[in-house]
């Protein structure tokens, strides 16, 4: 157990009580005219909700994984996003009406033989606009609650396939036309339907690409977690072969260990699910493809981040290079994208197309026109889709999975389907 969850989760549960006693305030003045049963019963369900949230906020996080087993996290993970997600507006619309209260407050105390308008004053009916306020947050609050349930009876599992064109500098004419196909951040310790999971997968192999990349985080934290998923994860077959690198998830950094045995033993075991997936591991290391008398290098690196402070940086590019010197086309599994400024643009300019996940896109989104906006875009340059600096591109999957919250909000998970090109 990591010592700071025994601070952040006292923290985060006076919190959420600090959010519940205001909302309460409000719900409060809705029903403030009906029977004093009616009052009653309303009070016992709210905070009856609160505490049962607050409880399975801390079994999540303090009892044994396998103890609650994969369908209850995930309702304690739906409960807590979909009720305060909706809360959080109606605070905001509650604290809007008391900055305008305390106005009316400040200016008839301050002056009291100012008149204000109407619109403003004290006056029999300033209950009645209370009344219209609070129940306008909570009509509000209806709107994240309906998005975020959608978003995880439907948007965990909604597959889309995109297309890119891969335009590349000097690409042999044996290579062109080659398709790839890109998943990442299965993160298989967070699904709960293993059918919508199944369609996902067919989904991939109906395209039928040349070769598959699997850019890491098979696991939120523990190995175990995708043995329910190897008969599915197992069938990803490609002609040229399936190719994956670790991601941070899969170093298990994010759970308890009774001590560094038991943590290292359990990244032998996620390396040793890729094998038994069929995937071809790549820690550093490299593979090449010839054909045509031409040759293609699939590089892998260990996980390699900018932020270092927060996530693993294991990796080592130069080692993994090494050997291919004379490949016509260079293309790098590199899970954080991070890394791409970081390193790969600045002191690798044969590396061609750098390939990675990591971000999510924050499972949130939206999008207007051919634009697509989401929170991710203020903590990371590269987030998703294509960029291009020079002859070098990155592309930065929006993940297959999903982690925290239980499904995805207009950012459906992504299968990416290249197809190479000679620029």
């Amino acid at each position: 157990m990591t010592a700071s969850k025994y601070i952040v989760i006292p923290i985060l549960s006076c919190l959420l009580l600090l959010i519940d006693w205001y909302v309460w305030q409000g719900v409060k003045i809705v029903f403030q005219h009906n029977t004093v049963q009616v009052q009653q019963v309303v009070k016992w369900a709210f905070w009856s909700i609160t505490t049962v949230i607050i409880v399975g906020l801390w079994l999540y996080n303090f009892a044994p994984p396998d103890a609650l087993g994969r369908r209850l996290r995930t309702a304690i993970l739906f409960s807590l996003f979909a009720v305060y997600g909706s809360k959080l507006l109606s605070v905001t619309i509650i604290f809007l009406g008391d900055v305008v209260r305390f106005f009316i407050w400040g200016k008839g105390h301050f002056f009291p033989n100012n008149e204000l308008p109407q619109t403003l004053s004290e006056s029999p009916d300033t209950i009645t606009r209370s009344e219209f306020l609070m129940k306008t947050a909570l009509v509000a609050a209806s709107v994240p609650a309906a998005a975020l349930t959608w978003g995880i009876l439907s948007g965990a599992h909604d597959y889309r396939v995109r297309r890119v064109k891969l335009a590349i500098k000097n690409l042999p004419r044996s290579f062109e036309g080659m398709t790839i196909g890109q998943i990442s951040d299965i993160h298989s310790g967070s699904f709960f339907n293993k059918i919508a999971v199944k369609g996902g997968i067919e989904l991939l192999l109906k395209q039928k690409p040349d070769m598959v990349f699997f850019t890491g985080d098979l696991v939120n934290d523990r190995a175990t977690e995708v043995n329910d998923y190897v008969n599915l994860f197992h069938k990803i077959k490609a002609p040229l072969g399936v190719y994956s690198t670790l991601g941070n998830h899969d170093y298990g950094v994010y759970a308890g260990w009774p001590n560094p045995q038991a943590k290292k033993q359990n990244l032998d075991d996620v390396k040793q699910a890729h094998k038994v997936l069929g995937y071809d591991l790549l820690t550093d290391d490299r593979r090449i493809i010839k054909l045509g008398g031409e040759k293609l290098a699939i590089i892998g690196v260990e996980n390699i981040s900018a932020n270092e402070s927060i996530f693993p940086n294991n990796g080592n590019l130069q080692r993994a290079t090494v050997g291919t010197e004379d490949a016509s086309v260079k293309l790098l599994l590199s899970h954080d994208p991070t890394h791409w400024d970081m390193e790969v643009n600045t002191q690798y300019p044969d590396i061609d197309v750098m390939f990675s996940g990591h971000t999510h896109g924050l499972q949130l989104g939206v999008t207007i026109g051919d634009k697509t906006y989401s929170p991710a875009q203020w903590q990371y340059k590269q987030w998703a889709g294509l960029y291009q600096k020079g002859d070098q591109q990155l592309y930065v999957n929006r993940g297959f999975g999903y982690l925290g919250f239980p499904g995805r909000v207009g950012m459906p998970p992504e299968i990416t389907i290249f197809e190479l090109a000679s620029a």
